[in-house]
């Protein structure tokens, strides 16, 4: 054999060796290469967590303590306290003349010889309420509750007592003259002494002997 198809032979020997360790290797390879296809994490969109503000903590209502007092206040100085909380509220001798007291809680408040000449208590809360000797004339206590009120030696001259509730109440020398009390509620009540408008009946100003 000549050399230069000895050469050729080696050559294509060296190429199929060659050939061979591919296959080969690529046969040790696609495993491997599958393998990590197989066990790759699969990047997931990551969901943020939601931030969640914790509920404000409300304090409880405190109401204040002075409440009536700061209302006494009030009324004093500006003489209007319409629809305020005046219970057992002391105003002896208080001067609240005109005052603007509609729909006002007065229970049991002590408004002893004090001047409501001409107040407005129209639908006011004056259960209980002390208004003996007060200067009531000319008032306004259109559908007032004045239930077990004491009312000895009041003036309600000219008062418009229309639709109040006065029953139980102590009106003993009581000055209803001229006063308007269509309506009102006079059940149990001591009306004793009391100067009551003409046509009014008082059993304690009838005459057993008629």
């Amino acid at each position: 054999m000549n050399k230069p198809n000895s050469k050729k032979v080696t050559s294509w020997l060296l190429t199929a060796v060659f050939l061979g360790f591919l296959a080969i290797f690529s046969l040790f390879d696609q495993p491997y290469a599958l393998a990590l296809s197989e066990t790759q994490p699969v990047p997931t969109e990551s969901t943020p967590t939601p931030i969640v503000n914790p509920a404000p903590v409300v304090p409880p209502t405190a109401w204040p303590v002075d409440s009536v007092a700061a209302n006494v206040q009030r009324l004093l100085t500006t003489n209007e306290c319409a629809g305020c909380n005046l219970y057992e509220a002391q105003l002896e001798r208080a001067n609240l003349q005109a005052a603007n007291l509609a729909g006002a809680n007065l229970q049991k408040a002590e408004l002893e010889k004090a001047n409501l000449q001409g107040t407005n208590l129209a639908s006011a809360n004056l259960r209980g309420v002390d208004l003996s000797k007060a200067n009531i004339a000319g008032a306004n206590l259109q559908g007032a509750n004045l239930y077990d009120a004491d009312l000895e030696g009041a003036n309600l001259l000219g008062a418009d007592l229309q639709g109040a509730n006065l029953q139980k109440a102590d009106l003993q020398k009581t000055n209803l003259l001229n006063a308007n009390i269509q309506g009102a509620n006079l059940m149990g009540a001591d009306l004793e002494g009391a100067m009551v408008p003409p046509g009014i009946m008082n059993p304690y100003q009838m005459n057993p002997y008629q």
